[in-house]
């Protein structure tokens, strides 16, 4: 019996080497024993939004597969997280590291805890451009594939940053 799953993970920093933060976090999840990294986006440059005043975020997406559920997946980023750093002292404020978790197998949930998809995912250039560069036909919930999604919301302060 199979019971691999497949998720999208979003990554953003902006605190303490944001470029090595992002790949440092990359290499804790391909080298998880339950986690498999299948797709890895290019690095990209962010404005913020929300809170304005901080510095530029550096943002990815990895398609991942594992044999967790998405609680215990979540729970493996909430400690990455923690081991980078993270402080969550308010909204949208400046982070050394974020994993969300935006999509999990297709599946729909309003648990408070693992809202999917990501219910902001598809109204964010810096979600959706690395997404679609990955993974240009996944379809985001209800919302439509990535590059079209991509496509309409076009630049909102994001640039290629580097390559992978």
């Amino acid at each position: 019996m199979n019971n691999r799953h497949f998720a999208i993970i979003a990554l953003g920093s902006n605190l303490d080497n944001p470029v090595q933060q992002i790949r440092s976090a990359l290499d804790a999840l391909s080298s998880h024993p339950d986690i498999q990294l299948q797709k890895t986006s290019s690095l990209y440059a962010t404005v913020p939004v929300g809170y304005d005043d901080q510095p530029d975020f550096v943002n990815a997406v990895c398609a991942v597969s594992t044999d967790m559920d998405g609680i215990s997946l979540l729970s493996v980023l909430n400690r990455i997280e923690a081991d980078f750093g993270r402080k969550r002292s308010f909204i949208n404020a400046p982070r050394t590291l974020d994993l969300d978790i935006i999509d999990f197998d297709g599946i729909f949930s309003d648990d408070p805890h693992l809202t999917l998809p990501h219910p902001r995912a598809h109204e964010r250039s810096f979600v959706m451009r690395p997404l679609a560069e990955i993974l240009p036909d996944f379809i985001l919930g209800k919302h439509g594939k990535a590059a079209e999604l991509s496509g309409k919301l076009g630049d909102q302060g994001i640039h290629l940053l580097t390559d992978k």
